[in-house]
């Protein structure tokens, strides 16, 4: 009977969070290609990053292992060399009766019309490791999860330098995610300056897809995001953009899987972009090679003008 009762609490707690809808107030609720995203991002730089963040060099950057200390200070070093001030925040977990510690990256760039509002931009640092060997390769080097988001994370806070962004955005690389979420956890609940977060948008597993489709999972509990990206017409990008994996659409849903769960849990907004799992999805052969540079290139541009058009019309 006990176990019977915590499965009905558990379910009814699952079906209160898919219902439930999210508050955000846009000025208008139409999708704008914005000029400015095109010439800032750069290819080259982004595909260095990707490349340096899944080299066997890294050793797959578990959580408290050697190659995701390397993955810190390689973030750490280029954000310090856009002239941003980095904070590092350190946590720790039980995993298996073992304590873990986890550190966190961000770096705050402010508003210049409402620095009290923020949307942070958040992609994981962590992956899995070295494991059991497949075709003699243990190094789980995790290119696509999440080297992609990271390196897209980096590219666009030299974008929002360059290009101040009306609302502050808050950048922030987390640790552990891999082992529960367990940096975007504390991230959320420890907000101690009571920071108004308006929006989330998680980047995890952006940088390969055989169909050309990038998945923006959380829309459908803002009614307002909903509606802005439906406004996008069907050949407007070189990508496709598609709203689903959100519980409701018959995929398996993605509320869940990522970061921006605890942003959700919270009653935060959040968009979640992604691939669907490839074959190469935590295995050792998720590396820099099977990436497609011309793809992830167009979702981190996607992405790029997503935010700034975001940041022009939320109030």
């Amino acid at each position: 009977m006990k176990i019977y009762f915590i499965s009905i609490v558990l379910l009814s707690f699952i079906l209160r969070l898919q219902s439930q809808k999210l508050p955000l107030v846009l000025n208008s609720e139409t999708y704008v290609f914005q000029e400015n995203a095109e010439g800032f991002i750069i290819k080259e730089e982004l595909l260095t990053h990707i490349q340096f963040l899944a080299s066997d060099e890294l050793e797959g950057r578990k959580t408290g292992e050697y190659g995701n200390l390397v993955a810190r200070n390689y973030i750490v070093s280029y954000l310090e060399s856009l002239s941003l001030n980095v904070t590092l925040q350190p946590f720790s977990f039980q995993r298996k009766k073992e304590k873990i510690e986890g550190i966190n990256i961000q770096t705050v760039i402010k508003g210049t019309d409402f620095p009290d509002n923020y949307l942070v931009i958040s992609a994981h640092y962590d992956h899995v490791g070295i494991g059991k060997a497949v075709e003699n390769d243990s190094i789980y080097n995790g290119a696509d999860d999440n080297a992609s988001g990271i390196a897209a994370l980096l590219v666009l806070a030299k974008y929002f330098q360059e290009n101040k962004p009306k609302n502050s955005l808050i950048f922030i690389a987390l640790d552990a995610e891999e082992m529960g979420l367990q940096g975007a956890k504390y991230f959320v609940e420890n907000n101690k300056e009571n920071k108004k977060i308006v929006l989330n948008i998680n980047m995890d597993m952006i940088s390969r897809n055989v169909d050309n489709e990038l998945y923006i999972c959380g829309s459908r509990f803002t009614k307002s995001l909903e509606n802005y990206f439906k406004s996008i017409a069907e050949d407007a990008f070189p990508i496709t953009a598609k709203l689903g994996h959100d519980g409701l659409d018959g995929k398996d849903s993605w509320v869940n899987q990522s970061d921006h769960y605890y942003f959700y849990t919270n009653n935060i907004p959040f968009l979640y972009f992604g691939v669907e799992d490839h074959p190469d999805y935590h295995k050792p052969s998720d590396e820099f090679k099977n990436i497609h540079p011309d793809f992830y290139y167009e979702v981190v541009k996607f992405i790029a003008n997503t935010i700034t058009d975001l940041d022009s019309k939320i109030k």
